[in-house]
């Protein structure tokens, strides 16, 4: 597919008289799990680099694509070029849209629009501009082969997702390796060492769990085992041997393929994704299997990483200022945030990164001893909790007023904070007998995250925002965003949208020394000053401690105004085991004086409701109880 190049603005002489360094180019490749933003100079040098959420064009609606473009404007406002390459695009008219929805952003920029592989096909060309042609085998969470010889011929193999193609991708590699396991044990009687790994690996009990995850989980969660996979691999486990191999052989296959369809002598072929980057034995093996077939073939890792790729074609369009090596590596400026509304000032450094003078010699102390120091620390949450009590009382009654207008309380964090709030959420239905859907824990990174640590999912903004956008939260909704520092960035995202549809909106954090400016500021602010922790900077212990026990007594007293509690007794409890119907049992006979045999009775009849059956036993007169109590 021929790239489109527009390019709607000639260099006057008077912006070819300027400095290169006074203006930018703006690289956006958009992929299926994120979108990497790069700025330069006009020289290619290195001005800075963001992160935003996903951008396969073929996912997103057309005002979706005019989101991630407006909020890539926030990080770019007035670039002299541009180079977008996009995952989904396949023709020429989705080359159109996606020009014409920049045009009207970026009205005065050239512009070079097309496909992911292209871009990132542009830097092995540009580092390697002396081959006959190029040949780029992408392997991540999907596959693809593309390839462009010096004639302008171009081949692709692969790309059609994880139902049709990828071979040789993480996703493809998780998914054998699983069949594999199951192939086994149903063969053979036995369960083996890598199906261990991975039940380990996705947090099930047994392997009946995956039958119900493998149609629900995102692809980028399933593609994730592949970590597992190759780490048995290395450790000579001989199903991830045979499976890891496989995959190698049709990535080979594909590129060779592309090799033989362009013509090409002694290609040089270029290899990007997780699977080569992150597993130089997975590259090294890739190489050997393809020297053996295609004589003469160079296999490099791009000497940048493919997202430099949309960069070049944008420098390209102005056959000026030449691209330069740029910084990649370099400290990338922190993102914008007058897109937020929720945001706070920072007037020192977080307490929660602050050192605890008494645990400065931890590493050197007794058990005993610091056993004393844990309990000595733990034990001065529970002040500071209690001088946030008119705050937290303000969220319970908010809390309390959406459930009564049918809305519902969502629970928005990253890492430890986000654990919690899903943990909480999740205890709302058993415990409460409320709908899944009333009480909702919102993690940064999505379901991984909760036992894995998902890098970089904490500190995009806009991810917080369209979640809330994802989950229509409305007005009649209260949204508590938890961020021991109180500047999550995914969590201040969340909390801006919140403001935005003028739902409720709570910060919960620890960090007393941000200041919140009135137009910035959450509706509640709860902020207990636990103080530095034990372990710097490890906010799963004091924060986590005061988190837990602020969100129980949320949910509780906010279901307690429900009418969810009778006497100490949570009447709407779903008895779904044995230990919970025992309680039912005896709570009903508390309530209502019946034996326990007609308590057993009436709520097997009513399906276990103890709130129904405590009304049909009031219901019924004591004579004719007490005469029940006889018969039965």
């Amino acid at each position: 597919m021929t790239p489109t190049e527009i390019s709607r603005m000639s260099l006057s002489s008077k912006s070819k008289s300027r400095s290169c360094h006074s203006q930018t180019l703006l690289g956006i490749e958009a992929g299926g799990t994120h979108t990497s933003v790069l700025i330069t100079n006009l020289e290619g040098e290195f001005i800075a680099r963001h992160s935003l959420g996903p951008g396969n064009f073929r996912l997103l609606s057309e005002r979706g694509l005019k989101d991630l473009l407006i909020a890539c404007r926030r990080l770019a406002p007035s670039p002299v070029a541009i180079g977008i390459g996009m995952a989904g695009i396949r023709e020429e008219e989705d080359c159109s849209i996606v020009q014409k929805a920049a045009q009207s952003i970026w009205p005065k920029a050239s512009l070079w629009v097309d496909h992911d592989l292209h871009s990132a096909l542009k830097v092995a060309q540009y580092h390697h501009p002396e081959a006959p042609g190029h040949v780029m085998v992408v392997s991540g969470t999907g596959s693809c082969c593309f390839g462009q010889s010096n004639r302008g011929k171009i081949v692709k193999c692969g790309g059609w997702g994880q139902h049709l193609g990828d071979r040789g991708s993480a996703y493809d590699v998780a998914y054998r390796a699983i069949r594999e396991v199951i192939e086994v044990f149903d063969h053979r009687g036995r369960w083996p060492a890598l199906g261990t790994k991975l039940l380990r690996a996705t947090a099930h009990v047994e392997p009946n769990d995956w039958i119900a995850w493998f149609q629900e989980a995102e692809k980028s969660e399933i593609a994730a085992l592949a970590v597992t996979v190759l780490s048995a691999w290395k450790s000579n486990d001989p199903l991830a041997r045979k499976v890891i191999h496989q995959a190698v052989d049709a990535l080979v296959s594909d590129a060779v393929a592309c090799i033989q369809r362009l013509q090409l002598k002694k290609p040089h072929c270029a290899v990007s994704g997780s699977m080569f980057v992150k597993n130089p034995a997975f590259t090294r093996r890739f190489t050997d299997c393809l020297g053996k077939i295609v004589a003469g073939a160079e296999v490099r890792l791009l000497k940048k990483d493919s997202a430099w790729g949309t960069i070049y074609a944008a420098s390209s369009l102005l056959g000026g200022c030449k691209p330069a090596s740029g910084n990649p590596g370099g400290i990338t400026l922190p993102k914008p945030t007058h897109e937020l509304r929720i945001r706070p000032q920072t007037l020192g450094l977080s307490t929660t990164e602050s050192r605890l003078e008494a645990s400065m010699n931890l590493d050197q102390m007794s058990p005993s001893r610091a056993f004393d120091l844990f309990q000595s620390e733990d034990a001065s949450i529970h002040e500071a909790i209690r001088r946030e009590k008119t705050n937290i009382l303000k969220c319970i009654r908010k809390v309390a007023a959406s459930f009564k207008a049918g809305g519902r309380l969502l629970y928005v964090g990253a890492g430890t904070s986000g654990r919690l709030g899903v943990l909480d959420a999740s205890e709302c239905p058993p415990t409460f007998g409320v709908s899944p859907d009333r009480v909702v824990g919102v993690i940064a990174g999505g379901r991984r995250a909760l036992w894995h640590a998902v890098e970089g999912a904490e500190d995009d903004s806009m991810a917080g925002w369209r979640a809330m956008q994802f989950h229509k939260v409305k007005k009649t909704d209260t949204v508590v965003g938890i961020a021991a520092s109180g500047k999550t960035p995914f969590v201040l995202g969340a909390l801006s949208r919140a403001a935005f549809v003028q739902a409720g909106h709570v910060m919960l954090c620890f960090n007393p020394s941000l200041k919140w400016t009135r137009d910035h500021r959450p509706e509640i602010v709860i902020c207990p000053a636990t103080g530095p922790e034990i372990l710097t900077g490890s906010t799963r212990l004091k924060a986590g401690t005061a988190t837990k026990l602020i969100l129980n007594m949320m949910t509780t007293l906010a279901m307690v105004e429900l009418g969810k509690v009778r006497s100490n007794l949570m009447i709407d409890v779903q008895a779904t085991n044995e230990k919970l119907k025992d309680r039912a049992v005896r709570m009903v006979c508390t309530l209502t004086g019946v034996q326990e045999t007609v308590a057993k009775d009436i709520l097997e009849r009513c399906k276990w409701s103890i709130q129904e059956t405590c009304r049909r036993l009031k219901a019924e007169p004591s004579s004719k109880r007490r005469v029940n109590q006889i018969v039965r």
